[in-house]
């Protein structure tokens, strides 16, 4: 379709909604004449699916004599007007039932003020359960009542809400007319109260901690600033919880986690939002190893409480979240999904810098890359490589130092970090390490990356210095892991898209 086109059909689409808007203030305005048209004395007390487990397996001939009274709400999706009698569609937030409405049942003028009513409105009925002759539980209603007027058509019930952008912008259109988006995000709630009560099962305790930081920190990216007036200073959106949960490892709490919302002013993409949700948890005694072992057991747990299975199908592909995952050294990875590099290869500086030329990363231009060490030439090409190669769960360990400034160093080789980050479908869903207790050796890694920050990265952390003070003070050995939540769910609920995952994400303004 040309633009010409478009054009015209937006723009007679539009002139159609706002007749059908026009036409529906007029009826409001009408009502306003008679009546309240918002009223709040309805209850209901029954819902629609309770109703339909309850009595669909009951045969007509014995449910029609019993005569069951009940009381039912919801929004009329669908409406079948038949001279003498009507039958309506309501959607409540369990389901869908239907309303039968005829003079004998509601009286003559209420069924005349029905067929009045439109898809969209807000309607209530007490009535008596009985099936149709094709078997369809319905309520024959007694009374029936407009508790609220909506102005706004529905989208097309064939076509549904069917442009991607307008499902995210108007989240609560895509919410009445779309099941599949109803369930994904019942089973979001759904799984964050299952982690939650995972760790508190496993002696976690839940705490709040700030959401403005003085010092953005525990994480390497670019942060949101703001201002606070009675201060008189400039805050930062937290980009990630881990100081301050680390700080209540020293003060004595021994396993502490946090469901919280985190902030990065970073890209869009399918799988990226700059404001996203993690769950952090660190427990004093813990190494790397023990991260490992117990973030598998959540995830199977997630996996078979919300999907049955610990195998799940995400866009087409087997995935199995059954333990233990694959552990793979970053060069481990590399020469596995792509046996074109050696070892020799991988350990040339020069050599790495030119693969990631060629395929696109502009080395000399990247702050984080221009004088960067093998390990973190390593982890750029692994990034360009292997990561989304990694579509079965995949522990990605021993990270280098230099790329993980707070991770607790190998005794065994003081290059790398015990540290991992999971990776199932191409994307990384988790990352941990055992944590770095050492103030003298986190002062100097701080160091460090304020001197990054000086040569222009902007996504190097800050020196924190109340961080240090506690850390001397002593902080008990730790192991700390962050899941991304948002990814995780997109896995259980085969999403495609983050924003398919998060009620309302941020969008551009309309035009």
């Amino acid at each position: 379709m040309n633009t010409d086109k478009q054009f015209l059909e937006i723009e007679k689409n539009l002139e159609d909604e706002n007749q059908i808007i026009a036409e529906r203030r007029s009826k409001l305005a009408k009502i306003r004449q008679i009546r309240q048209p918002f009223p709040n004395h309805f209850k209901p007390i029954h819902q629609a699916a309770l109703l339909h487990r309850q009595y669909d397996s009951i045969d007509k001939e014995i449910l029609d004599p019993q005569g069951v009274e009940v009381c039912v709400s919801g929004r009329m999706m669908l409406k079948r007007v038949m001279g003498k009698a009507s039958f309506a569609t309501v959607q409540d937030g369990s389901g869908r039932i239907q309303f039968y409405i005829n003079n004998e049942g509601v009286g003559a003028e209420q069924h005349a003020e029905f067929k009045h009513w439109d898809l969209g409105d807000l309607i209530g009925a007490k009535g008596l359960l009985f099936k149709t002759m094709k078997g369809e539980l319905t309520v024959h209603c007694t009374e029936i009542h407009l508790l609220t007027k909506s102005l706004r058509p529905l989208p097309d019930k064939f076509h549904g809400l069917s442009d991607q952008e307008l499902r995210y912008r108007q989240r609560y259109v895509d919410l009445i007319v779309t099941e599949e988006a109803r369930e994904t995000f019942k089973k979001r709630s759904m799984a964050v109260a299952l982690m939650r009560a995972f760790m508190i099962t496993h002696e976690f305790l839940e705490v709040e901690t700030p959401m403005l930081h003085p010092i953005p920190g525990g994480a390497s990216a670019k942060p949101f600033v703001t201002h606070h007036n009675s201060l008189n200073m400039s805050m930062y959106l937290r980009i990630a919880p881990e100081l301050y949960l680390k700080r209540l490892l020293v003060g004595g709490f021994e396993r502490v986690f946090e469901i919280n919302r985190n902030f990065r002013n970073e890209g869009l993409s399918p799988r990226h939002n700059p404001e996203f949700t993690m769950m952090e948890f660190y427990a004093a005694y813990w190494n790397y190893q023990d991260l490992i072992g117990f973030t598998e057991q959540l995830i199977q747990h997630l996996a078979e409480q919300i999907t049955g299975s610990s195998q799940v199908v995400y866009q087409g592909k087997s995935v199995n979240l059954a333990a233990p995952f694959e552990r793979l050294t970053l060069v481990q990875a590399i020469l596995k999904y792509c046996p074109n590099y050696n070892l020799a290869q991988l350990g040339d500086p020069q050599f790495l810098k030119d693969e990631l030329t060629q395929k696109g990363v502009h080395v000399d231009a990247n702050p984080a890359l221009k004088h960067a060490g093998v390990g973190a030439l390593q982890l750029a090409l692994f990034e360009e490589t292997a990561e989304s190669q990694l579509w079965q769960p995949t522990f990605i360990i021993d990270y280098p130092v230099e790329v993980s400034p707070l991770a607790r160093a190998s005794d065994t080789n003081p290059e790398i970090t015990e540290r991992f980050e999971l990776f199932i479908t191409g994307r990384e869903i988790a990352n941990g390490f055992s944590e770095l207790n050492d103030p003298e050796d986190q002062a100097e890694r701080f160091n460090q990356q304020a001197l990054a920050k000086e040569a222009g990265d902007d996504e190097a952390m800050y020196f924190d210095a109340d961080y240090i003070r506690a850390l001397e003070y002593g902080m008990p050995p730790a192991g700390g892991c962050g899941i991304g939540v948002d990814r995780l769910i997109m896995l259980l609920t085969n999403s495609a898209n983050i924003r398919d995952v998060i009620l309302f994400p941020h969008m551009r303004l309309e035009d």
